[in-house]
């Protein structure tokens, strides 16, 4: 049969170790993706970290696929072979448990989770299921897609059902893998986007992605600063610490949003009187679906919003992963597995 390399993880708290596996054949109502590039997302320790029960190895990391369907599996209609294709974070959904039935098809209660509970895209091949795929725009290479069918996804779908109209001010708290795109799709959508980060340093950057103001956090209380201007109407929360959230809740407008996207253990703590006072809240948010996804593909092109990548091969993907968990990546790590 024929091989395919791989990278995978072959037991919980194990290293990234190649390997060379059966190249998949796809099953009903799923396709095999020839996989061209793959984002490497903090998310992906979870499995690498074994941080989730119940996980199954040896498994393939990464939820950040861009490739081209090589095979289609019974049942599959409206996909084809030599379509260009992306897969996210979602796996796909079963459409007929009651989350799917209410239209929360990222919730569903049978859902599979790339490179978490299947397979995921530090391969050369990867099965994928027909609900988990979004159409890569032409515009777009699949080092460009990568990033956004995570982080891109995670930030645009949080910022265009926050409740937020054109001219409010949106605070974006971090200027990491995620802060970086959370700012551009802020200003395109219209927003009078605030970046706040630690340092001077990262001024210039923050205005060239489209910040209308800068607030460094090392020199300035940033929940001040943001009354002073009025308040925010949404503080988007880019980072992982939880100590660091919590001092932005004074931030935030009447009927303000403290919105949640970067991944955490660590526990925010919320006066009760700041939200009762403001009528504030505090709320996460899940990546999307697959059709949400090609929305966020489709938003980039139309806007020219794109990731800021460092490129990896996919043998040299443990070094991309300890690249990117050192937090020095500018802004996105991604392994480029094969050119088109």
């Amino acid at each position: 049969m024929a091989k395919m390399r791989a990278v995978q993880v072959a037991r919980p708290n194990g290293p990234l170790e190649a390997t060379e596996r059966d190249i998949p054949t796809p099953g009903r109502g799923a396709v095999r993706i020839k996989v061209e590039a793959c984002g490497v997302c903090h998310s992906d320790a979870l499995v690498v970290g074994g941080q989730l029960p119940g996980l199954e190895y040896p498994r393939i990391p990464g939820h950040e696929v861009a490739g081209v369907i090589d095979a289609v599996g019974p049942g599959v209609s409206g996909w084809k072979v030599g379509q260009r294709v992306g897969v996210g974070w979602n796996g796909g959904y079963d459409g007929s448990c009651e989350h799917c039935r209410r239209g929360d098809f990222f919730a569903c209660e049978n859902s599979a989770t790339t490179g978490i509970t299947v397979d995921g895209g530090y391969a050369e091949y990867t099965i994928a299921a027909e609900s988990a795929l979004a159409r890569i725009p032409a515009e777009l290479s699949a080092v460009e897609a990568g990033p956004l069918l995570c982080a891109g996804i995670t930030t645009y779908n949080a910022l265009r059902n926050c409740g937020l109209r054109g001219g409010d001010l949106v605070a974006i708290h971090g200027l990491g893998g995620l802060g970086h795109l959370a700012v551009q799709y802020a200003a395109k959508m219209g927003f009078r986007t605030v970046a706040v980060a630690r340092g001077a340093d990262k001024e210039a950057l923050a205005r060239k992605l489209g910040a209308t103001e800068y607030i460094d956090s090392t020199a300035v209380d940033p929940a001040k600063e943001l009354q002073r201007r009025g308040g925010a109407r949404a503080i988007f929360e880019t980072i992982t610490s939880g100590k660091a959230m919590s001092a932005m809740i004074g931030g935030l407008a009447v009927n303000g949003t403290l919105l949640v996207i970067g991944a955490s253990g660590e526990p925010i703590e919320v006066p009760p009187l700041a939200l009762i006072m403001g009528r504030s809240a505090v709320r996460g948010w899940a990546s999307g679906t697959s059709i949400d996804s090609e929305d966020t593909l489709a938003f980039s092109v139309l806007t020219g919003v794109r990731s800021m990548n460092e490129l990896f091969p996919l043998e040299r993907a443990r070094e991309a992963y300890e690249r990117m968990l050192s937090g020095a990546a500018r802004f996105r790590v991604v392994l480029e597995i094969a050119k088109r």
